[in-house]
């Protein structure tokens, strides 16, 4: 069991400024998101797009904008768990006590949440039963790439994760079978060209214009089957699977918490942002109040608001002290800012 000041269910930009927001009230957090890394939907829907709405930032991407953010944060150390998401909630006094889809719990006085338009599920093949692999052979992430050395990886897809996976898991596998259901991909032309050079070293093979038919085996996959746009079928023998047909944004386990819900969006007040359970907050576009802007901007100015009443819940003996960044010598040394 893991205490903590504080739980951040999501690791896009706004539950990544709520970290900071925490730090310097001298708090610690740990931040779980669905997603393999920090950025939420900036990373996955819109990396390259120019965000022009950053006060004091003209222009910037969402990548660059969540790697400032995890510079800014990288102080507290905090720590940062991907590929799971909350899936229990209870009640311990004044605590909560949390538990992941990996198993690790934790116990906190505070959860913010701030998942976006909720978390990021990936979309499935259309195969009956499919189910029946996840446990095995059939991968939607990758979260320990040595699992696939020496083996024969079938990846679908056609975008960055897919092409990524391909160049960096022919390192290590006995041979990668990349399929798309179209001709063009959709990832960065220098990985798309990466790809296609392994293809002629024979390290990769790439069929275009396909779509799965059936998974074949057991508990394991051992076979695809896969059906061209002209009619023609394949059928492959394979080690495993790693499927990358995009992600869809779904509440997930949060609709299930017992919290006031109005058009899939999370009600909160507008002093601190809690929610009608006392100790659960919500910032970002998760959250709905009279007048709520979906700005990321607005999100900041939420987890602002809603880290104070984190303090006072985590250090009810403390009596809390406002002070400026730029005057603080506790918030310096937080920062490990020298002061002259």
């Amino acid at each position: 069991m893991i205490k903590t000041d504080a739980v951040i269910v999501g690791a896009g930009p706004v539950g990544l400024f709520a970290v900071f927001e925490l730090g310097i009230l001298g708090l610690n957090a740990h931040v779980i998101d669905n997603l393999d890394k920090a950025g939420g939907q900036c990373i996955e829907l819109y990396p390259d797009k120019p965000i022009y709405d950053i006060p004091a930032v003209p222009e910037c991407t969402g990548e660059s904008l969540t790697q400032n953010l995890l510079k800014q944060i990288k102080p507290f150390k905090t720590n940062l768990h991907f590929n799971q998401r909350v899936e229990k909630l209870e009640k311990d006094n004044d605590n909560w006590l949390v538990t992941t889809s990996d198993k690790h719990k934790f116990q906190t006085p505070n959860i913010i949440i701030a998942a976006g338009v909720g978390s990021f599920e990936p979309r499935k093949p259309p195969i009956k039963n499919i189910e029946r692999f996840e446990k095995t052979n059939l991968f939607y992430a990758v979260k320990d790439k040595n699992k696939f050395k020496d083996q024969t990886v079938c990846i679908f897809g056609g975008g960055d994760s897919a092409l990524d996976w391909t160049v960096e898991l022919s390192k290590i596998a006995k041979k990668i079978i990349l399929i798309h259901r179209r001709d063009e991909f959709r990832a960065a032309q220098h990985t798309v060209s990466l790809a296609k050079d392994l293809e002629k070293k024979g390290k990769v093979e790439i069929l275009t214009s396909y779509q799965p038919l059936d998974f074949k085996g057991d508990k394991e996959i051992n076979q695809i089957l896969i059906k061209h746009d002209n009619g023609d079928q394949k059928e492959l023998k394979v080690d495993c699977v790693l499927a990358f047909f995009g992600l869809k944004m779904e509440l997930g386990p949060i609709a299930n918490w017992g919290l006031d819900l109005e058009s899939k969006s999370l009600k909160v007040n507008t002093i601190n942002f809690e929610t009608n359970e006392k100790g659960i907050f919500a910032i970002g576009d998760i959250c709905t109040y009279p007048g709520k802007l979906k700005l990321i901007l607005s999100g900041f100015h939420e987890g602002a608001l809603c880290a104070q009443e984190c303090f006072k819940r985590a250090r009810p003996d403390e009596k809390y002290v406002f002070r400026f960044t730029t005057s603080s010598s506790d918030i310096h040394k937080r920062l490990g800012v020298k002061n002259d």
